[in-house]
């Protein structure tokens, strides 16, 4: 699972078996529509899986995270990610 940083400010997140392989389809334009539109790109966070069931479970995961929540990730500041899992689990249940 990787999380790539556009050059509007936007984050993408992936998966894939061969990530340096996937950094050059990016680069190339040759990979997402959505990164092709907005490169160059650069690589701002990886996880290594076993498998790629599970890469692609994590990238379902991390997109539907918010900005904060990403870059909480992508700083390695856990006490943030921590905190904005619970107010978001907070926020669920008052509604």
């Amino acid at each position: 699972m990787y999380i790539l940083k556009c050059s509007d400010g936007s984050y993408y997140t992936g998966s894939t078996v061969d990530l340096e392989r996937r950094l050059s389809e990016h680069e190339a334009g040759m990979a997402a529509n959505y990164t092709k539109k907005r490169l160059p790109v650069q690589l701002v966070y990886f996880e290594r899986f076993a498998n790629i069931g599970e890469a692609f479970r994590r990238e379902k995961q991390v997109q539907g995270w918010s900005r904060n929540k990403k870059e909480a990730l992508i700083n390695g500041n856990f006490n943030e990610l921590i905190r904005l899992s619970k107010s978001k689990s907070s926020a669920i249940g008052k509604e």
